[in-house]
């Protein structure tokens, strides 16, 4: 992956949407996987986002700081930070035994990387 094409940061996030929405499909689910690709699925676009824009970002998993890196860019995404914020968590907590997410939590995360995609799928000249 060309870490400069924002069409490959696209991809890898479609790869993960893809993963989370699998993780809550059939009898066994999976709610913690779903949470963690949902989550990597926000953060490489909103890092497509930045590339598009030749905008350079620290290795952070933090989206609260990625949208405000894509904001002060002249990228007005509007966000809502809380919800970027409650979707940062599951990037290193569902990593580790004891703190899981909930079902809903998994499904939360999953719509509000939905809403991430969309804009940023808009936004790259993307179809939905």
């Amino acid at each position: 992956m060309k870490e400069s094409d924002p069409l490959d940061w696209a991809a890898k996030a479609e790869s993960d949407l893809d993963m989370a929405r699998r993780a809550l499909r059939g009898k066994v689910k999976h709610a913690d996987a779903a949470a963690f690709h949902a989550q990597q699925c926000a953060e490489k676009y909103l890092k497509a986002l930045l590339v598009a824009g030749g905008i350079e970002f620290p290795k952070t998993h933090d989206l609260s700081l990625l949208n405000h890196l894509c904001v002060s860019n002249g990228t007005l995404t509007g966000f809502d930070v809380r919800a970027l914020e409650f979707l940062s968590g599951f990037s290193v907590q569902t990593r580790y035994p004891g703190e899981e997410p909930t079902l809903d939590e998994a499904r939360q995360a999953i719509a509000i990387a939905k809403t991430v995609r969309a804009f940023a799928r808009h936004r790259l000249g993307l179809k939905k």
